[in-house]
């Protein structure tokens, strides 16, 4: 098995916190809730189907233009997940198509594709779905931080307006917490979590950062 595909899910040198080439996905997609838990379904939906069809289909992929390929078909697969999202919430769609755009890129850019070449099928598309998964829950746990005490509330996908506030504490008491709100405050509250993710990883020992 490959270096990355040995590698801690969580504190190994190439796990998806490690490496956070998504970081402009999981700032955006973090400001709400709601956002959060549409953005998680697509992330597991393009990461999953995108390795089980490139292991499935590899042997006949030309090897120039490859990487093209990989982006037309995780685009497409990323859209095929707006369209249905659309159908079923069409104004949280609105809201979040912005940034979904980016989870083929960042999926790419992981060097996910690279690193299962020689890797079994089942093992890609269960290493795909945990590294979405990984990546999906800290964008909930930034979302759980930010909506609440930057714009004073919490929100699930539903209702007529195509989100639900599960409630609205008015007035945000601290003016500064409003900054978390704000794709600023998510950079900010990023590189302390960042931070903290690579100092636990120290301690963790020196097999932590394989």
């Amino acid at each position: 098995m490959n270096q990355r595909f040995n590698s801690h899910l969580f504190w190994g040198s190439h796990s998806p916190l490690s490496t956070l080439t998504g970081a402009g996905l999981v700032i955006l997609a973090s400001t709400r809730f709601s956002y959060a838990l549409v953005c998680t379904g697509a992330l597991i939906w393009v990461y999953g189907l995108a390795a089980l069809i490139f292991s499935a289909s590899r042997a006949i992929l030309p090897k120039r233009g490859r990487m093209l390929i990989l982006l037309f078909l995780s685009a497409f697969l990323c859209g095929i997940f707006i369209l249905f999202a659309s159908l079923l919430n069409p104004l949280l769609v609105l809201g979040t198509g912005f940034f979904l755009v980016l989870v083929p890129p960042c999926f790419l850019g992981s060097g996910f594709f690279e690193a299962s070449e020689t890797e079994y099928p089942l093992d890609v598309f269960s290493r795909a779905i945990f590294e979405a998964l990984v990546i999906s829950g800290l964008i909930l746990a930034l979302a759980l931080i930010r909506e609440p005490l930057g714009m004073g509330t919490l929100s699930l996908p539903g209702g007529a307006e195509g989100v639900i506030e599960l409630f609205d504490s008015g007035e945000t008491a601290f003016v500064p917490a409003r900054l978390l709100s704000a794709a600023s405050g998510g950079l900010l509250l990023l590189g302390y979590v960042t931070a903290l993710f690579r100092y636990l990883r120290e301690r963790s020992g020196p097999g932590g950062g394989r």
